[in-house]
């Protein structure tokens, strides 16, 4: 591995730097956007006996508040429940745009890496093949040692970069999508709780 490194020249140490970088982050945004961290699947039915039994408090809600993002949206929605529909629903909105902007952190810099890396193995490539150019250049095509020093130089940094782009190509767009899912889930809950809180939906028909 050292070898492959030392070969590959200077530019093999921005490529294993974005190589570290993408793999933390998809081990922290798996971890992270698990759907039962995300959306705790009891969640709404501990609401909603809360507040049919009339026994909501604010330490409830700050309860709620910590355990997840989507209580972050509810417990929104229930410090403003006594206000009007309109607002109840815009102080939910105004906090579901921050917990999905939480939710997709880190997610540029895991698609600038995906983008970034291809082009250092290109990078690494073309330097590569400037340095057999000039050899062939100084001392002719006869030392076929010296000219192998730069195609191997031109060829590892261009897999490395591939490497390293083509899993982080695929979490990222798979990462993506999982957030939009979770962010519609988020949004469907809240709406629900809205909807119970003005009486548009019976508390009894959720189990």
């Amino acid at each position: 591995m050292l070898e492959l490194v030392q070969a590959g020249g200077w530019l093999m140490l921005p490529i294993l730097l974005c190589s570290a970088i993408a793999m933390a982050i998809i081990g922290e945004r798996l971890w992270t956007l698990q759907t039962r961290k995300v959306i705790p699947e009891k969640l709404m039915t501990g609401i909603w006996k809360l507040l049919q039994n009339d026994q909501l408090t604010d330490k409830h809600i700050v309860e709620i508040e910590n355990g997840s993002p989507l209580g972050k949206i509810l417990a929104a929605g229930l410090i403003n429940r006594h206000l009007s529909r309109d607002l109840v629903r815009e102080s939910i909105e105004e906090t579901g745009r921050f917990v999905a902007h939480e939710l997709e952190r880190f997610m540029n810099t895991l698609g600038t890496i995906s983008t970034i890396t291809p082009l250092l193995g290109l990078l690494g490539t073309v330097i590569g093949m400037i340095k057999v150019f000039t050899v062939i250049t100084a001392v002719g095509v006869g030392d076929p040692a010296t000219l192998a020093g730069g195609i191997s130089e031109a060829l590892i940094t261009t897999a490395a970069g591939l490497t390293v782009a083509i899993p982080s190509v695929i979490f990222h767009r798979y990462l993506k999508r999982k957030i939009d899912e979770l962010v519609v889930g988020m949004e469907q809950e809240a709406m629900k709780l809205v909807e119970v809180l003005h009486g548009e939906r019976d508390l009894a028909d959720q189990k």
